[in-house]
């Protein structure tokens, strides 16, 4: 028998990917509704549309540069000017990837040896400690804590600083809580990151989804010099199956991340380098369209929560409602009760570290109908 890397034995198959096939083999006689995973069901802009369709028709198939074309380079950049007040330089400072997904993994190779440490927030995105302990690097888990706004306890980060940890995982709009961090603890962070010699990786998805304060932690000052970031065109462009995304740094640590993309992809196919120009300069009014789709949304399903009596904060952020459980409650038999019983999936919030549970998170990601039938059921 071949046995598999050793690097496997830590690391177990994502959650959803378990849970959806298990839903997907349930025999029942209606539909499941799926408020678990955050993949947004609306439509690009059509201009993106027809530039796919008018770029894909040109001929240009061929393998592209492991950096990009520059006329998307240079749309995410006026991006980030446009949006956050930040400036980066299109030639060397933005890699494009397929999807910050990948930049996690890249990043990772790029600066982690093994038995190296890394700050991951709890709760958290799972990726960061699946990557963190594929590479052998060792996680060191940060609380983020209700009772705190979701924050970082910087008391905590300093003791835990003595372990000389490389890189720090951090995600505002914070998933899966939609937690919004203010400047002056993006302040904080980077000044901590530069006491301590660490690299802050700030993964920022959720900046433009019911958020009326798109912040980038590259717009602190200083933050250049210990801080990159990633970002994706999939959440706030209705293109997560595109595979789009880019990180933001400082020219050294960008071309450290390309030694790796370089050896492990061969350039984004140039038809959607193009639609994805296109979606970077789209101009207000998307965001505006975007945001009156989501908030009618999330109004429902704040009535949803209420009906099975779970907590919620109406100031959160992104594109998922995270609510507390009454007291003593287990989240993950909360939810599979509701899948079974009333077909309905809700993501339970300890799949996301041991401060998720006794949580849930409903994804914004069903149209008004199937909430509206979510509702029903669970009145039923």
């Amino acid at each position: 028998m071949i046995a598999e890397a050793q690097r496997l034995q830590s690391v177990q198959e994502y959650y959803f990917s378990k849970k959806l096939q298990e839903i997907t083999n349930m025999k029942t006689d209606i539909p499941i509704i799926s408020l678990g995973i955050g993949s947004p069901d609306l439509q690009p802009h059509p201009d993106v549309i027809e530039e796919l369709i008018k770029s894909s028709r040109n001929g240009i198939n061929g393998y592209q540069s492991y950096r990009g074309i520059p006329e998307m380079r240079e749309a995410m950049a006026s991006f980030y000017k446009n949006k956050f007040d930040v400036d980066a330089n299109p030639s060397t400072e933005i890699l494009p990837l397929m999807g910050s997904k990948e930049g996690i993994m890249h990043i990772s190779m790029a600066f982690l040896n093994e038995g190296d440490k890394v700050l991951i927030p709890n709760p958290g995105y799972p990726t960061y400690s699946s990557v963190t302990e594929l590479v052998q690097a060792e996680p060191l888990f940060y609380d983020l804590k209700n009772e705190n706004d979701w924050l970082p306890d910087f008391d905590q980060l300093e003791k835990l600083a003595e372990q000389k940890p490389k890189i720090m995982w951090l995600n505002y709009p914070h998933m899966p809580t939609g937690a919004k961090a203010p400047k002056d603890v993006l302040r904080k962070l980077v000044e901590f990151a530069t006491r301590h010699n660490i690299l802050i990786v700030n993964d920022n998805p959720y900046s433009f989804i019911l958020n009326d304060e798109p912040t980038s932690i590259l717009g602190i000052e200083g933050a250049k010099d210990v801080c990159i970031e990633l970002n994706s065109l999939s959440k706030t462009f209705n293109i997560a199956g595109w595979r789009v995304g880019m990180v933001i740094g400082k020219e050294s640590f960008i071309n450290s991340i390309l030694k790796v993309k370089s050896n492990m992809d061969s350039g984004m196919n140039f038809a959607i380098q193009k639609a994805a120009t296109k979606a970077l300069l789209v101009d207000d009014s998307w965001y505006d369209e975007l945001t009156k789709i989501y908030a009618e949304r999330r109004r429902i399903i704040w009535e949803i929560a209420d009906i099975l009596n779970v907590k919620y904060n109406p100031n959160a952020a992104g594109m998922f409602i995270w609510a507390k459980l009454p007291e003593g409650k287990d989240d993950k038999k909360f939810i599979d009760e509701i899948l079974y019983n009333k077909k309905v999936f809700i993501t339970p919030g300890s799949i996301f570290g041991s401060n998720g549970e006794g949580f849930i998170r409903f994804s914004l990601c069903a149209p008004v109908e199937k909430l509206i039938e979510v509702k029903r059921r669970l009145e039923a």
